[in-house]
Formats: structure tokens, sequence, C-alpha cells
């Protein structure tokens, strides 16, 4: 795409890249609590102005059917507050120890040290929860060898910096979240004995149809298959946030079935 792209287009993104600079280096002296706050505060406000929160609040309304209105409106600006948060927290994750620091707590931190130590693959299975980023450092800083799925952002310069501060705290390994390249990459990977992480949460057009919230909706079978096809567990991860700290669940690794029934199997 980039490199198809025009001199206006090329000029736009270097444009929206200067300014992602800028509100950086002017928001760097503030502390992580800071950031964090300036962002749920800003994000709170700008975020039920867009067009986005209509989707939020159909989602919601579709989910929950007898919330009322003042429900509804609690969590709308409950969800914009967090991604304020998180966007906020972004620029200075690199600051953050994941796996020793008050501001975050592990639980089953056992099984992240068993799954370290036992030099098998797994694939790790979440979603965008929370400050997903931190998910991200507690594996990575954890040692344990572990690609990343992402999805590329369109402006390719702020991509190049977003890459940048991932790695900054950890993130190296980042594998394309679609495409054949994506997939061989995570076959090898799995191959070579690295886990694989997916956030697997996102709107998905095929796959199966399956009930989620009492609607028909299309669920990915991705992290199944690898899990069946390399013969690994399968490991969910999951994160709440309590304003500018956090609780990261490993969950029991999931040892799944093979039955021969290729539908049965990714159900």
């Amino acid at each position: 795409m980039a490199k198809s792209a025009g001199f206006f287009k090329h000029l736009t993104w270097r444009l929206e890249c200067l300014a992602y600079d800028f509100v950086r280096v002017i928001l760097a002296p503030l502390s992580f609590d800071q950031m964090s706050a300036l962002g749920g505060f800003l994000v709170s406000r700008i975020g039920p102005l867009t067009r986005k929160n209509a989707i939020a609040r159909k989602g919601l309304e579709t989910a929950f059917p007898d919330a009322d209105e003042a429900q509804i409106k609690a969590w709308l600006k409950s969800q914009w507050h967090n991604i304020g948060r998180t966007f906020g927290e972004f620029p200075v994750m690199h600051r953050l120890n994941a796996l020793d620091n008050e501001r975050v707590t592990i639980i089953g931190k056992n099984r992240l040290e068993a799954m370290v130590a036992s030099d098998n693959p797994f694939v790790i299975v979440t979603g965008h929860f929370a400050n997903w980023e931190v998910m991200a450092a507690v594996l990575t800083q954890s040692g344990l060898p572990v690609q990343i799925t992402y999805r590329k952002i369109n402006n390719p310069y702020i991509d190049k910096r977003v890459r940048a501060q991932r790695q900054a705290y950890g993130t190296r390994l980042l594998v394309a979240k679609s495409g054949a390249r994506g997939a061989r990459q995570i076959l090898d990977a799995l191959a070579k004995g690295e886990s694989v992480a997916l956030m697997n949460d996102q709107k998905f057009n095929q796959g199966l149809s399956l009930p989620f919230f009492g609607v028909e909706a299309m669920t990915a079978p991705g992290p199944t298959r690898l899990a069946l096809r390399a013969n690994v567990p399968l490991v969910p991860i999951s994160i709440v946030r309590d304003k500018a700290r956090f609780t990261v669940t490993l969950h029991a690794p999931i040892k799944l079935e093979i039955t021969g029934d290729d539908v049965l199997d990714t159900e």
C-alpha cells in the first residue's frame, strides 16, 4: 500500500506522524499515572462525539437488550475512558517492568514460569481487553519465546514508530495478522518451538457461526486450528484494569482433543 501511494498521501502520512511525535514529546515528562489519567479524560469526552460511538452503542444494545439508557451510557463512557487510558499509557510502556512492578498483578504466574521452563510452544489467545499491551509485556518480559500477531497501521510512518515503541518494552517478534506470509511465519514459529499469541476478538466475516450473547456471530477458528495442527495447548489470557493498575490472568492450558472431525475439533 505504501509503495503505491502518491505524493500527497505520503505527505499526509508524514504530517500525521509529525503530530504523533509532537504529542509524544510534549507529554513525555508526565508519569505513567498522569499519562493514563489524561488519556482517559480526553477520550472519554471526545469518543462519544465520533461515529464509532454508534457502533459501540449498537454492540451493547445487542448484547444487553434489557439494559436501560442510563446503563448503556455508563458503559459507553467507561469503555471510552479505558481506550483513552490505553492510548495515554502506550508512549510510556517502555517504563513498565511488568514482572517486577506493583502496577501489574499476575494470577497464574506459576503457569507462566512453567511455560518458559518447558521449552515447548503454546498457542496463546486473548483480546483487546483493558491495556492489551500490558499482556504482551508480561509475555515477552518473562523470557517466553513468543511471536505476537498484529495488524499494520495504515500510516506506515506511525506503524514504524509503534513497532519501535513495542520493541522498547520487549515485544520484538511481531507477525502480520492476516495473509499467507503471516500464516507461514506463525507455523514456522511453532515448528521452531516458539509460542504464538493472537488477539482474536475483532470483526470476522468468515469462520464458524456461533451464538455470542444470544446472537449468531462469525467466530475465527484460527487459534484452535493452529493448536490442533501443532498439537500444542491453547492458553487463554485475560486482563482487567483498575485505573492505571492491572491484573493479568493466565488461565489453565487447554489440551485439545483430536477426534478426526475437523468441524467438531475446531468448535
